[in-house]
């Protein structure tokens, strides 16, 4: 199958709010344990840095049809050694019946970037978080094909030729860009596709605005380089 590619026309901040798709996380999720770093992980307070990582054993979690629950992965990350900041990170990240937690993090011009693992998805095990200067979380792989991206030419035309096609994360990093004022933007690429297993046939690519204090001010859509 041919292999096409989208190009997508920087739509400007009017569709700001539009391109979001999920707001970014509070964290009003508790993971229980340790009540210090419970009561912040209920109360939004917790900050994510290097102390909510945790790459351990789950096995004890994938036995039977009910282990996979917010209660047994608690256990298995304290029993493995994981820090409270850690269960209470993974408690905010376990929502919906899906379990996640924080595998690793590193710090790119003052903001965090934090690799998140889904344990028990089929397809999409892992995402990204960005964590700006106040703590507000935002996920990457949260885009959406809404009505203000199926309005935009470009949109519509992959659509016209693949209807079925649809966001597929996880999202790629693609550079960043230097912002007025002493801003930055982080550019990440979602591929289009027919299915998980069909070839590309366009992307999305987000620029995720932070200014000079590294605060989130928004996002939108950026053209995709050639």
């Amino acid at each position: 199958m041919r292999r096409s590619r989208l190009l997508l026309p920087a739509l400007g901040l009017a569709l700001l709010a539009a391109c979001q798709g999920r707001p970014p996380e509070p964290g009003a999720a508790s993971a229980g344990g340790d009540a210090p770093a419970a009561a912040k992980a209920a109360d939004g307070s917790l900050r994510w840095s290097e102390a909510v990582v945790w790459d351990g054993d789950l096995n004890a979690c994938r036995q039977g049809d009910t282990a996979a629950t917010r209660d047994c992965l608690a256990k298995a990350m304290r029993d493995g050694g994981a820090s409270a900041d850690a269960v209470a990170a993974a408690g905010q990240l376990s929502s919906a019946g899906e379990l996640a937690y924080v595998t690793a993090w590193h710090e790119h011009d003052g903001l965090g970037v934090a690799t998140v693992a889904y344990p028990f998805r089929a397809n999409t095990n892992e995402g990204t978080r960005l964590v700006d200067a106040s703590g507000k979380r935002i996920d990457v792989d949260a885009v959406q094909l809404d009505d203000a991206l199926r309005a935009d030419p470009g949109v519509q035309a992959v659509l016209q030729a693949n209807p079925q096609a649809t966001p597929f994360p996880p999202a790629q990093a693609a550079g960043t860009a230097p912002l007025d004022g002493g801003g930055i933007r982080l550019l990440y690429r979602t591929p289009l596709r027919d299915c998980h297993a069909c070839p590309d046939v366009g992307h999305l690519q987000i620029g995720y605005d932070f200014d000079g204090q590294r605060n989130f001010i928004g996002q939108q859509l950026i053209p995709a380089a050639p």
